[in-house]
């Protein structure tokens, strides 16, 4: 027996993929909007996260400048107390330095040379004197340049003859001088001596 299918079978079809279109649409949707709500939801959290993580930098931040500032304080108040310390030791030095000046003059003054003034101006030293030849006042230009512990660079700066009048009353040509010469610091004195000193010890050892 042959059955025929009289309904219109078309258009059921065409319903049934409309229902299966409409269907498939509605999930997608659903699930768009689970993703888009997941997506937001992650979103949210990491900003969360990452504002927390601001909020506590920014304290530590704050509390290392309160540290650094500090520090600074610190060390600003460490470099005064060097500085005047250092004040102080130039102080207790500098107290010795007019007998070591002496000295010095003494020691590298060669015969024939007769001081009249010597004045100081902080490290400089203005030296006046009368010598019997020009020769003694080149030899005691030598001297203070490379003999003497707290002299250094000499400089002749002006040298005359001169009659001068002995006790005898006897006349006589003299050389009136003036020379500069600079005073060392006992740290630079120090130094000379040992550097003076090591080849002295080089040459004993050899």
């Amino acid at each position: 027996m042959i059955l025929i299918n009289l309904l219109p079978h078309r258009e059921e079809r065409r319903r049934q993929r409309k229902r299966a279109f409409f269907a498939g649409v509605g999930l997608a949707a659903v699930a768009g909007l689970v993703v888009v709500g997941l997506w937001y939801s992650i979103v949210e959290q990491l900003t969360s996260n990452q504002a927390s993580r601001n909020g506590f930098l920014g304290a530590e931040i704050a509390r290392l400048d309160v540290q650094i500032k500090d520090i600074a304080n610190l060390r600003a108040e460490i470099d005064a107390l060097k500085a005047r310390q250092k004040a102080v030791e130039d102080l207790q030095t500098d107290r010795n330095l007019p007998v070591y000046l002496l000295s010095d003059l003494d020691t590298q003054t060669p015969e024939g040379i007769y001081l009249t003034a010597v004045r100081q101006n902080g490290q400089v030293i203005a030296i006046n004197g009368i010598a019997q030849t020009n020769e003694r006042v080149s030899e005691f230009l030598r001297n203070a340049a490379y003999n003497a512990t707290w002299l250094e660079k000499p400089e002749l700066i002006e040298i005359k003859a001169s009659n001068q009048q002995l006790a005898n009353r006897e006349q006589r040509r003299l050389y009136e001088f003036s020379m500069r010469v600079m005073l060392k610091r006992p740290q630079a004195a120090a130094g000379a001596d040992a550097a003076a000193s090591a080849p002295a010890a080089g040459a004993k050892s050899s």
